[in-house]
């Protein structure tokens, strides 16, 4: 996708959006991180006007088209993101997500000290900008499966004097069974190792190159109208979190 600037005096250039595929029903991006899913009123660009804008553009569409959000990633989060180009798709899209039919594949960043492998089940429920422990049947259940793919040497950064480091670091692969609000943030905090520089959940240290140590390397889904399954797989990832895992994403 190219890049659209915004007309002279009304913003910065607006930030590319990688695509993976597309086709009359699907529109599969790749989102950066620091990039809204959905607008929340600022004027920031966001992954719907990016995507209208490159589908306006490719098609010599003129006026209004058509972009269904049927999942989102925090803005902080960068990665994998599906779009419907039809109302059609994005029912049968929504339902998928609904039901838990798709797979969604993070990478992740942590400080040693976790099992090589373990599964996750906590309540939470959503407070102001944060995910909280929730009582017992009061809240919303969240799951998740993790392996660590590699431990390795990273360079980072401490978040308030900047001071940078290597470390020895452990690079997972996060498949959460649930979709919750702050979910894999929430549920690592809680065990005491947030992700690296999440700092809203208690992280000190970061990636050097900034940012939450947090990326949606792949989605499998099923096809809205051929019914076929589909990997997409990252082709952007971070420094932190780049290497080729056997039967990994």
């Amino acid at each position: 996708m190219k890049k659209h600037d915004r007309e002279a005096g009304r913003g910065p250039p607006r930030p590319l959006l990688p695509v993976l595929f597309e086709d009359n029903h699907l529109l599969v991006i790749e989102k950066p991180a620091g990039v809204l899913s959905q607008g929340d009123g600022s004027g920031r660009p966001d992954v719907t006007v990016l995507a209208s804008d490159y589908i306006r553009e490719r098609y010599s569409k003129p006026g209004a088209v058509y972009v269904g959000l049927v999942h989102r990633l925090d803005r902080e989060v960068g990665g994998v993101m599906v779009l419907a180009r039809t109302s059609k798709a994005a029912a049968r899209l929504s339902e998928q997500f609904r039901a838990r039919k798709v797979r969604k594949i993070y990478r992740a960043l942590v400080l040693p000290g976790l099992p090589e492998a373990g599964d996750f089940q906590d309540e939470l429920t959503r407070g102001e900008h944060r995910a909280m422990p929730a009582e017992p049947g009061q809240g919303q259940d969240a799951r998740l499966h993790y392996e660590r793919l590699a431990q390795r040497s990273v360079r980072l950064c401490t978040i308030e004097s900047k001071t940078r480091c290597d470390r020895e670091t452990d690079l997972l692969r996060v498949e959460p069974e649930t979709g919750r609000y702050h979910q894999i943030r929430f549920q690592f905090s809680v065990r005491g190792h947030p992700l690296l520089g999440d700092r809203r959940y208690g992280a000190r240290i970061e990636p050097a190159e900034g940012g939450i140590a947090l990326y949606c390397a792949g989605l499998e889904i099923v096809h809205p109208v051929k019914r076929e399954p589909m990997l997409f797989s990252a082709v952007s990832l971070p420094a932190w979190a780049a290497g080729s895992f056997a039967n990994n994403a």
